[in-house]
């Protein structure tokens, strides 16, 4: 574990090859928080529609409900100063093969986020200048975002870091701006959040209450504080800090949700929020629009919250991803090609790859519902993961209390603590399930199937030559 003080050895030279230690924390922080702060424009309708006028207080439910995870992920991140953070968890608490299945999963949140984020993108564009622009049309405006990203992505660790929290603090500012302009609009009324109280679009399951089913889905724009540890090999910093940033990150992300969608309810029931179009989405954007006769601040909030809120959000996870793969090239679990870095330490296969996928992403969206049916079940695999991780969390507590002794972050409760977490993570992942179609499940057991081979070549080929390494605060460690 590292000390309060960055040590010489700590800090690579200039000339290494590989990720290099430059990181503020205050960057780390926001790569997190605009990985989490992203939909509120663009998914509200969904949003909306899963909870009605409660949509306020399913998010601060929804924040209470996750700090426990986010509260254990900031006592095993401490102890592991390399990128990897399910990966490593979970290979220390367990095995190597449920290193790989837990990073795999959390990747299938990751890598849906990028194709879905500048499909959306592209279809603000359509919408705000009314180009009525065909699915063909849209998914080039998409692939040439795409394209952009990933140039954006090969540059400085600065340069990526400061774009995206300067796109983050923009969609932070505009959506409170937009918050107290339309509590102080006149229009606003409290009625009209009692009146929609227990709306909500999805129907009852095993007698489950679909305003619960609802909240439960409500984990999408949660996920993305577990993109912290994929950040710590480069930060500047000692890994107990990295509490303020994941914790941190959910705190903020889901004070601004509550704050945002107490304030858009008032503007009107439920049903009259949601009318027509502003059920596909935008639905604030549409109700200024329609409800205030409202013309300039729209344009303004939908260009700032949806161009640079969703850039944030898929540079944050795009910058995660690439350092999952990265460090699953480093430990063994994929190539050392993945390992290779560009003059600007960015890994180089990782972006490649990454941008490969994200594009076929789009393509099949253009030839089937893949991509869609995918990332219905993406909260599924992130709840998932994260349940994991908590198991992995107790165990390393009791094969290795010393880790603990000097951990300022050690969760208060213990095992209880890590438990609760775990149960809570479970019954998310099992409300995820509800409703899903065959065809999201068909689309998930794909991307599990492309798991399995990778697998299998690593079980019977590689392992059999070299061992997975983990970094651990004992050393480095065979497994």
């Amino acid at each position: 574990q590292r000390g309060e003080s960055m040590s010489e050895t700590d800090k690579k030279p200039a000339g290494n090859k590989g990720l290099q230690r430059s990181l503020k924390l205050v960057f780390v922080y926001t790569v997190a928080t605009g990985s989490i702060f992203t939909y509120v424009s663009y998914w509200d309708s969904v949003f909306f529609g899963y909870c009605g006028s409660g949509t306020f207080l399913a998010f601060a439910l929804m924040t209470v409900a996750i700090l426990p995870t986010a509260l254990v992920y900031s006592e095993i991140s401490s102890m592991f100063k390399t990128a990897g953070g399910e990966l490593i968890y979970n290979t220390v608490g367990f095995n190597k093969h449920v290193g790989f299945l837990a990073s795999w999963l959390i990747m299938a949140a990751w890598i849906s986020v990028p194709p879905a984020v500048v499909m959306a993108v592209a279809t603000f564009i359509s919408k705000l200048f009314g180009l009525n622009l065909s699915f063909g049309t849209t998914m080039i405006i998409a692939v040439v975002f795409l394209v952009l990203v990933f140039i954006m992505s090969m540059q400085d660790i600065q340069f990526l870091v400061k774009a995206q929290a300067t796109c983050l603090f923009a969609n932070i500012i505009t959506t409170l701006i937009t918050a107290v302009l339309i509590l102080t609009c006149g229009h606003w009324s409290f009625s009209n959040i009692v009146e929609s109280f227990g709306f909500t679009n999805i129907d009852p399951s095993l007698g489950i209450p679909g305003w619960i089913i609802g909240m439960a889905l409500l984990i999408t724009p949660y996920f993305g504080f577990e993109t912290v540890p994929q950040m710590v090999e480069e930060g500047d910093f000692p890994t107990s800090n990295a509490k303020k940033a994941i914790c941190g990150s959910v705190i903020t992300c889901g004070a601004i949700y509550a704050i945002f969608f107490f304030c858009v309810a008032g503007l009107a029931p439920a049903d009259e929020l949601l009318a027509g179009d502003a059920a596909n989405g935008f639905m604030t954007i549409t109700a200024m629009q329609n409800i205030l006769g409202w013309r300039f601040w729209p344009v303004v909030y939908g260009l700032v919250s949806i161009l640079m809120g969703m850039t944030a959000s898929i540079l944050g996870f795009w910058m995660s991803t690439v350092r999952m793969l990265y460090s699953m090239g480093k430990k063994n679990f994929l190539p050392e090609a993945f390992t290779k870095v560009n003059k600007h330490q960015q890994p180089i296969l990782p972006n490649i790859f990454l941008l490969a996928i994200s594009l076929t992403f789009i393509l099949l969206q253009n030839a089937g519902s893949f991509m869609n049916d995918f990332f219905n079940l993406m909260s599924f695999g992130c709840a998932c993961a994260y349940a994991i991780t908590m198991v992995s969390a107790v165990r390393m507590r009791h094969k290795h209390p010393e880790w603990y002794k000097n951990n300022k972050n050690v969760v208060k409760g213990g095992d209880f603590f890590r438990i609760l977490a775990m149960v809570i993570m479970i019954a998310i992942a099992f409300f995820c399930t509800l409703g899903q179609g065959v065809g999201s499940w068909i689309s998930f057991g794909v991307y599990l199937g492309v798991g399995v081979l990778i697998w299998l070549w690593m079980v019977f080929v590689r392992w059999k030559k070299t061992s997975v390494v983990i970094e651990t605060p004992d050393g480095e460690q065979e497994f």
